[in-house]
């Protein structure tokens, strides 16, 4: 059992994004990423104030926690432009902030519910692994090195995704770990071993629409204003 005040809850966020440039700050669906996600955080049953940091540099996406009034870690510069090589760099908060442990969450995904944010925490509150990581169920045919990965069904003749078995793809979405591991390097643990590192399914694909590439920001901000004119 993990307390609630034991775990801080991080948003990563910078304007430096290469692919889809300024993707947290620029008009999606007349507001932004950063700001949806904002605005979920506000309906959480589980996730504290003061637990929740957004990890920033840039003025820009300092101006818009503050206006949510919610606390900024200052992140470095050095910290914001790096690619992922060196966690305790990326991650420079791990010492910093008076926590065991923290949940990272990805702003990129829009459709991602804060019901899904709140029981991923509830999850990782109530279990005894270290860490945990956000997938998705996906059935398809994969292969690895011309090698079928999945188990080919002895009485398919054909390709029938209904009959193939399933496998789990990453989210990019959520993430769980003690804070002491990222000063050794590695993050949540080590996933070839699934009794320290929970896989949380999430059932819906939906949800875990990540926006990477331009392409990916301008489809997925007419399906989330179709859904959003629906609702209404």
């Amino acid at each position: 059992m993990k307390k609630i005040n034991d775990i801080a809850i991080i948003v990563q966020a910078r304007v430096s994004s290469k692919r889809c440039k300024k993707k947290m700050i620029k008009n999606f669906a007349g507001t932004n990423l950063l700001q949806i996600l904002l605005d979920k955080i506000k309906k959480s049953k589980i996730i504290k104030k003061e637990n929740f940091y957004v990890s920033s540099y840039d003025k820009e996406i300092n101006k818009i926690v503050k206006k949510n009034k919610f606390q900024i870690f200052k992140r470095s510069k050095k910290s914001a432009i790096s690619e992922g090589g060196d966690l305790k760099e990326l991650y420079e908060w791990w010492n910093k902030l008076n926590y065991t442990h923290c949940i990272l969450i990805n702003a990129s995904l829009p459709f991602l519910s804060i019901k899904t944010i709140d029981n991923f925490i509830k999850k990782y509150q109530n279990s005894s692994v270290q860490g945990q990581f956000a997938v998705v169920e996906k059935k398809n045919y994969f292969w690895y090195k011309k090698k079928l990965i999945n188990t080919w069904p002895k009485t398919l003749q054909c390709m029938n995704t209904k009959k193939v078995d399933s496998v789990l793809e990453a989210a990019h979405c959520l993430y769980a770990s003690p804070m002491k591991i990222i000063g050794k390097g590695y993050f949540m643990g080590d996933l070839k071993k699934t009794k320290n590192v929970h896989l949380y399914k999430i059932n819906s694909s939906l949800e875990t629409l990540d926006i990477d590439e331009e392409w990916e920001f301008r489809n997925y901000e007419k399906i989330f204003k179709e859904i959003k004119r629906l609702i209404i």
